[in-house]
């Protein structure tokens, strides 16, 4: 067997894992909300309607962010239908999903969940700038924020809500590169709508975050060109430019698949380039960093074969779109994906798994019963409780393997990450679906003499997957035989595995 190898000292790191690089997304859509978060009448449903089985899984999760509500959704999203008395709040249709929206669930709502999950969670909110503009972003800024004394201040108030929500993370929009996004505009029209809104909302609050909205893949024939202009209208105005990624195995080819985040990496990479390039042109000193706030594994031509069987006149409530049940070799490119978002953590500083609850989510529920967690629910649960830190350096040699689409390609998928109390953590993911992989780590200056635990999530069975009747199915498990010794780590990483290899 060939073995890999990489050497970790604390004098060549990347930089420091921001905790919002662990945030989650909540969009009005399919069961994500209705069902997923929120089920009045559930045996475990508090006094709002929350579910606290799911909210007891948010907390193991670990997600710190949590982006609302939308996604495609917020391009058609009336806010103030969304506050107030439940009962009467309206009934629209939402274009984005082809669905009813009832708005039981709304802006209080959202922030009372955020509240439950607990101080380590923080609203992340996207405003329309697809059917509406600057005015209804100030209009919501106001409602959310502002203390008391102005009209929409006090409505808050009398509607209950007498502290502010203290959103600071706002999106300018979602995915206006898209021509299926409501509202899709230019890169010349979005950039100006964005730059203005921008500018009006850090006149209410010069301390507000902001997102601009860069490509929805990197496949998008704007891509690049897309970031350049918004940014030359921009860049003075908002923190960071967003990215968007899914990944599913195409035709069945399944080694491409595992290699989804050679993808990942080179788009962030094109994207630092870009807004670095944009900030070179207007002798800037300022810094754009990177919302990567949708990433996944997600069958996007299962959704696009069934939205071809919607009937015009059809438009339920909460309807089950989206529910992916991901398996073992899906947690694997799952678990690489972000050990990429952890490769590039000096300059993606926020990132969003989407979703959190059904859709495409490490969570799934069903209606009165249980909640339960996927395969991909332990490698961001793991990666959220010992991934924060110091990233450091990891240049692997590794054995490589033939891909179709991304060509030679490592086996080993790695990072570290050094904890404040100098612990360290090793991410690695084994890409071959045959093959063991023996791991030489050389430990120069860490000064560590133990090892915590070497975990691993595999199985015999590459599609094995958690499921309602069998929902332990897949979980990680302890790994024998890896040693620390004279300054060196050896393991054997298992085929088609995610490992956590803990240090102190």
């Amino acid at each position: 067997m060939h073995k890999a190898r990489f050497t970790l000292d604390p004098a060549f790191t990347v930089g420091e894992v921001n905790p919002r690089l662990f945030g989650s997304f909540v969009e009005h859509l399919g069961r994500c909300v209705y069902t997923g978060i929120f089920e009045p009448g559930h045996p475990t449903a508090d006094e709002h309607g929350i579910r606290t089985d799911v909210l007891d899984l948010v907390r193991e999760l670990g997600a710190t962010v949590i982006r609302y509500p939308g996604g495609n959704f917020v391009s058609g999203y009336k806010w103030e239908d969304s506050v107030g008395p439940a009962e009467d709040r309206p009934r629209r249709l939402d274009l984005a999903w082809h669905s009813t929206e009832t708005n039981r669930f709304g802006l209080s709502e959202y922030i009372a969940f955020l509240r439950k999950v607990g101080p380590q969670s923080e609203p992340m909110m996207a405003v329309n700038l697809g059917t509406r503009g600057v005015a209804e972003a100030l209009e919501l800024q106001e409602y959310a924020n502002h203390t008391s004394g102005t009209a929409l201040a006090e409505k808050r108030i009398a509607h209950g809500d007498k502290d502010p929500f203290g959103i600071k993370l706002w999106c300018l929009g979602n995915e206006m590169d898209g021509p299926w996004q409501t509202g899709h505009k230019t890169a010349e029209e979005y950039g100006r709508i964005a730059a203005e809104t921008a500018r009006a909302m850090r006149q209410l609050d010069p301390t507000v975050e902001l997102v601009a909205c860069g490509s929805s893949s990197q496949g998008m024939p704007t891509f690049a060109e897309w970031e350049a202009t918004v940014l030359a209208e921009t860049y003075d105005l908002v923190d960071y430019i967003s990215l968007h990624a899914y990944y599913w195995p195409e035709d069945g080819d399944v080694d491409s698949f595992l290699a989804s985040a050679v993808d990942m990496e080179s788009f962030i990479d094109n994207v630092v380039a870009t807004a670095d390039h944009v900030g070179a042109r207007l002798k800037s000193k300022k810094r754009i960093n990177l919302s990567f706030d949708e990433w996944n594994v997600w069958y996007l031509p299962k959704w696009e074969e069934h939205a071809k069987t919607f009937e015009q006149d059809d438009w339920p409530e909460a309807p089950r779109l989206l529910e992916d049940n991901y398996s073992v070799t899906d947690a694997v490119v799952f678990g690489s994906l972000l050990i990429a978002l952890l490769r590039h953590a000096d300059r993606v500083t926020v990132a969003c798994l989407a979703q959190l609850v059904n859709v495409i989510a490490p969570i799934l529920t069903e209606p009165g019963g249980p909640a339960w967690r996927q395969t991909t629910f332990f490698p961001f649960a793991q990666a959220s409780r010992y991934g924060r830190g110091q990233v450091l350096d990891v240049r692997v040699d590794s054995p490589t393997y033939e891909t179709k689409k991304y060509g030679e390609t490592n086996l080993l998928h790695a990072t570290a990450v050094r904890a404040e109390d100098g612990s360290v953590t090793v991410f690695a993911v084994n890409r071959s679906r045959t093959e063991p992989l023996p791991l030489e780590v050389a430990l120069n200056g860490l000064e560590l003499t133990s090892l915590v635990e070497h975990s691993a999530l595999a199985d015999a069975d590459p599609d094995a997957r958690n499921t309602l009747d069998n929902p332990d199915r897949v979980t990680p498990h302890p790994v024998d035989g890896t040693t620390l010794q004279d300054g060196t780590l050896n393991a054997v990483l298992e085929p088609l595995s995610w490992n956590v290899i803990r240090l102190r």
